[in-house]
């Protein structure tokens, strides 16, 4: 697996309920630029339209080696899932608070695009300030036991 782009806000923004992994549908180019690690997936987060889920939100930017520039950088672009996966995704959206956000875009071991994707509950102002303080004082407690050796 080689990681493209992370979404590194969307753990500290949403408590991850469960995550799929799930094909991209890409056109032209799209795939040379991200091998180039030319993409954004800060605001990215999918919708569902019938019985087709889309991501949103997702940048890719234009490959610097050709001259067709029409694609829009921040189009829909269709998941690929199996029918069951969708049926889940549906029947968990319609949940109230969740929503389908995107972790991480990356590279299987095939050479295929795949998007990581969490069913996720956003997390309030407390529930932030609570995982940083924990993030801290295990930070703290592992430097303390890095240096308690030396003198």
């Amino acid at each position: 697996m080689k990681l493209i782009v992370q979404n590194k806000k969307a753990r500290f923004e949403y408590q991850i309920v469960e995550t799929f992994e799930a094909g991209i549908a890409l056109r032209g180019t799209e795939v040379k630029s991200l091998r180039e690690g030319r993409a954004n997936l800060r605001d990215s987060y999918a919708v569902i339209r019938g019985e087709e889920i889309f991501l949103r939100g997702l940048h890719i930017s234009p490959y610097s080696h050709t001259s067709d520039r029409e694609l829009d950088p921040t189009r829909e672009r269709r998941l690929l899932l199996h029918r069951a996966e969708i049926s889940k995704l549906i029947g968990k959206v319609q949940e109230k608070g969740l929503t389908l956000v995107a972790l991480k875009l990356f590279f299987n071991n095939k050479g295929i695009v795949k998007v990581d994707l969490a069913l996720a509950r956003g997390k309030r102002t407390h529930d932030k300030r609570h995982d940083m303080a924990e993030r801290d004082a295990k930070r703290d407690v592992e430097r303390a036991m890095k240096y308690k050796g030396r003198k």
